[in-house]
C-alpha cells in the first residue's frame, strides 16, 4: 500500500460539461470509497475489491430521494491514476444530475478538485513524471495520428528514460568534482577529465538534437503551416474554402481582396493541416495597405512548413510558374507543391501540353516540386490535392522522426536550453584550465535543468503553473 501523501477527499466532472448520454464524476483520496458507500445502495460496496464495477442507485440519507441510477467504478490505491482510492461514477449526462450528484459528495465531505489536481496528485505520488503529467495534457488534446503518437511517446516514458540516462552519467562525473572540492587542499583530480570531455560531447549531442527537434515538434503539436500564395486572383481564398468545406474567407474578382491573414484547420488523413490564405503577390501595388500584406506573405512563407503556390492556368507558362516559385522559396528549404488552378477553363489537350512542359522546366533545384491541377471554385482535383499535400509528408522528416524522441513543449525546450548553455561552459572550463569550483557549479545548473523537465528537481510554483493549465477532471 502506498502511503498517504493527501488528507482530502477531492471531486470533480471528469467528462465534458454539457448535456449528454453519460457523464462521468471522479473521486480520489483517503475518503473516497467511504463518501461513496454513504451514498450508494449496495451495502458491500466499502469492502469491494478494487478494479471492479458496481451497479446501484445513488441517494442521500438524510431522507432524500433517489438522484440516478449508475454505474460505479473502484480502484483501490495504489492500482489507480493517482495511487489513491480512486471512485469514477458513470451517471446519466444531465447538467442537473451532474450537480446534484457533485453537491451530494460534497456534502459529505469531499471537495472541488482544483484544475488539473488528479493528475498532480499522481505525480506527487511518484505514478509518474512530471514531463509524462504533462503529456496526459498533449493526448487529451491530440487531434491528428502524429501528435497522438508523440504525446502517447512521452506519457509511456520514452523523453524522461533519455533524460534520466544522461542525468545519471553526468552525475557521477558531478559526484567526483564535489570529491575534489573536498579534498581542495591536497590538489588531487578524481575526475578524468578526458572522460568528462568524451561525456560533455556526447551529452551535448544528444541535448541538441533534443532541441532541433523542437520545431518539428511544434508542427506535429499545432498543425502543419501551409501557406497558400500567388498571384492576385488565382482563387487563394476559393481554395481555401474548398479545403475547409465553408465559406471562410472573402471571394472577389477585385484583385488585392485579401490583405491579411486567414488561416484554419483541416485533417487530412489523420495529418493536421493550419492552411493560411495571404494577399496576392505582385509588384506593382499602388496600395500602401496591400504593400504591407505582400511583404507579409513573404514573411509568413519564409515560417511555413509548406507551400502551395496556386496560380492561373491561362496566366502563366510553366517556365514562369517555376521562376516564380524559386524566387519566393530562395534560401529556403521549404517543401512546395504547385498547382494550377482554373482546369475547367482549359482543354484536355491544354492541360496535357502544360503538364509535359512543367516537366521539361523543372530543371535545377525545382526538380522535387509535384504539380496538380484543379478547378477550386467547382471542387475539382481537390482529392488530387489533398493526396499530394498527405504524400508530402508521409516519408519526410515529419512522418519518420514521429516515433522518435521530439521535444514539443516550450518548458522543456527551455530547459533544454539551459541545460545545453551549461554544457558548453563546461566544455569551455576544461578547454582553457578553468579549476574544479567553476566546472563543478556548471554541471550542477546543468544538472538542474534537465531535472526540471521530469520534475526531478521542481518548486510548488513552477507544479502550480503547470498543472493550472490542465481542466478540472484531469
Amino acid at each position: 500500500m502506498v502511503q498517504t501523501i493527501f488528507s482530502d477527499t477531492i471531486v470533480a466532472l471528469s467528462t465534458p460539461p454539457g448535456a449528454g448520454a453519460l457523464a462521468v464524476i471522479r473521486l480520489s483520496g483517503p475518503a473516497a470509497v467511504p463518501i461513496t458507500a454513504a451514498v450508494f445502495s449496495k451495502k458491500s460496496f466499502a469492502e469491494a475489491p478494487g478494479n471492479t464495477l458496481h451497479y446501484g442507485t445513488l441517494r442521500d440519507p438524510n431522507g432524500g430521494e433517489i438522484l440516478d441510477e449508475v454505474v460505479i467504478g473502484l480502484f483501490r490505491a495504489p492500482r489507480s491514476f493517482t495511487r489513491e482510492d480512486v471512485v469514477e461514477i458513470s451517471c446519466h449526462g444531465s447538467d442537473y444530475v451532474v450537480r446534484q450528484v457533485l453537491a451530494l459528495f460534497l456534502r459529505h465531505g469531499a471537495r472541488l478538485a482544483e484544475a488539473g489536481e488528479f493528475t498532480k496528485r499522481a505525480f506527487l505520488s511518484g505514478a509518474m513524471d512530471l514531463a509524462q503529467a504533462e503529456a496526459v495534457a498533449d493526448l487529451i488534446a491530440a487531434d491528428s495520428a502524429l501528435s497522438h503518437r508523440v504525446a502517447l511517446n512521452q506519457l509511456r516514458g520514452g523523453f524522461s528514460q533519455e533524460l534520466r540516462e544522461l542525468r545519471a552519467r553526468l552525475i557521477k562525473f558531478a559526484a567526483l568534482l564535489e570529491l575534489e572540492l573536498d579534498f581542495g587542499e591536497e590538489d588531487v583530480e578524481f575526475a578524468d577529465r578526458t572522460g568528462l570531455a568524451a561525456l560533455l560531447a556526447e551529452v551535448r549531442g544528444v541535448v541538441l538534437g533534443l532541441l532541433r527537434s523542437f520545431e518539428l515538434g511544434n508542427v506535429i503539436k499545432n498543425g502543419i503551416t501551409t501557406v497558400i500564395a500567388g498571384r492576385p486572383n488565382a482563387g487563394k481564398s476559393t481554395l481555401l474554402n474548398a479545403l475547409l468545406r465553408e465559406e471562410r474567407a472573402i471571394v472577389s474578382a477585385i484583385p488585392g481582396t485579401t490583405r491579411d491573414f486567414i488561416e484554419d484547420e483541416v485533417s487530412i488523413d489523420g495529418l493536421r493541416f493550419r492552411f493560411v490564405d495571404t494577399a496576392g503577390l505582385r509588384d506593382d501595388t499602388a496600395d500602401e495597405v496591400e504593400a504591407i500584406g505582400i511583404a507579409r506573405t513573404r514573411e509568413r512563407v519564409r515560417k511555413a512548413s509548406l507551400l502551395l503556390y496556386l496560380f492561373d492556368l491561362a496566366e502563366l507558362t510553366p517556365t514562369e510558374v517555376c521562376t516564380e516559385i524559386a524566387a519566393l522559396t530562395s534560401g529556403l528549404s521549404l517543401p512546395v507543391l504547385a498547382v494550377g488552378n482554373k482546369t475547367d477553363l482549359a482543354s484536355a489537350e491544354a492541360l496535357a501540353a502544360f503538364e509535359t512542359e512543367f516537366r521539361d522546366s523543372r530543371g535545377g533545384s525545382t526538380t522535387a516540386i509535384p504539380l496538380v491541377l484543379l478547378a477550386a471554385g467547382q471542387n475539382q482535383g481537390l482529392e488530387a490535392l489533398q493526396t499530394a499535400l498527405v504524400k508530402q509528408v508521409r516519408g519526410s522528416a515529419l512522418e519518420n522522426n514521429a516515433s522518435a524522441t521530439i521535444v514539443t513543449n516550450v518548458r522543456h525546450a527551455r530547459a533544454l536550453e539551459t541545460a545545453a548553455a551549461h554544457l558548453a561552459a563546461v566544455q569551455t572550463g576544461l578547454d582553457t584550465g578553468f579549476g574544479t569550483e567553476l566546472l563543478a557549479a556548471d554541471l550542477r545548473h546543468a544538472l538542474a535543468a534537465l531535472g526540471e523537465i521530469t520534475g526531478e528537481i521542481s518548486s510548488e510554483d513552477l507544479l502550480t503553473s503547470i498543472f493550472t493549465q490542465f481542466c478540472i477532471g484531469k
